[in-house]
């Protein structure tokens, strides 16, 4: 009989997020122009990266736990980065390369390089469309909507979603960061 609450093995793991994080970027290729799917599966793969990559910031877990997530990020940032992935989307990887859109700690840490990365991947996917005859391009904002999309569903699908991500930024480092709504209401007071 086989123990019903074992885990899959972190490799496996790593493999089902890598297909759902490229399923993902099909779902949010579907409503563009065909031409623009490698660029947005470049833009997914590049992004989930970097969420993976947060692995270094989060607090830990109760072993053996922390031990796991910790394996499976590696993994999936690491098999992001693979020629299986990869294969065909070289240019755009490159292209985004760059612009400095790649894996940075500061990605994790600082909510102005995030919305930095944010912008360059709009601004990146938005210069692809401008390259379409213009009855092909995209919807204005197009891009925005792709790129938020992507951003959430590859945090839900790493594990590291917005609830989450904001608790570790308040509360990592041994004390309690105040909120900036906290701060202002304590300013107002004063």
């Amino acid at each position: 009989m086989t123990d019903a609450t074992k885990r899959p093995a972190a490799e496996a793991q790593a493999d089902q997020r890598i297909q759902d994080i490229l399923r993902a970027a099909d779902s949010w290729s579907k409503e563009a122009p065909t031409a623009l799917f490698p660029a947005i599966r470049a833009v997914c793969i590049r992004l989930a990266e970097m969420v993976a990559d947060q692995r270094h910031y989060l607090a830990p877990l109760p072993e053996p736990q922390e031990s796991e997530r910790r394996t499976v990020l590696t993994l999936v940032a690491d098999r992001l980065r693979s020629p299986v992935v990869t294969r065909g989307l070289e240019s755009h990887l490159t292209a985004l390369a760059e612009l400095e859109l790649r894996s940075t700690g500061s990605w994790a840490a600082v909510d102005a390089a995030q919305t930095e990365w944010i912008t360059t991947a709009i601004r990146y996917l938005e210069g692809e469309a401008k390259r379409l005859p213009a009855g092909e391009r995209p919807d204005p904002y197009w891009a925005d909507d792709v790129v938020a999309g992507i951003i959430a569903s590859v945090r839900a699908l790493i594990g590291v979603d917005e609830l989450h991500a904001r608790t570790e930024a308040r509360y990592s480092g041994g004390f309690k960061r105040p909120m900036e709504d906290e701060d202002e209401a304590g300013r107002a007071r004063e």
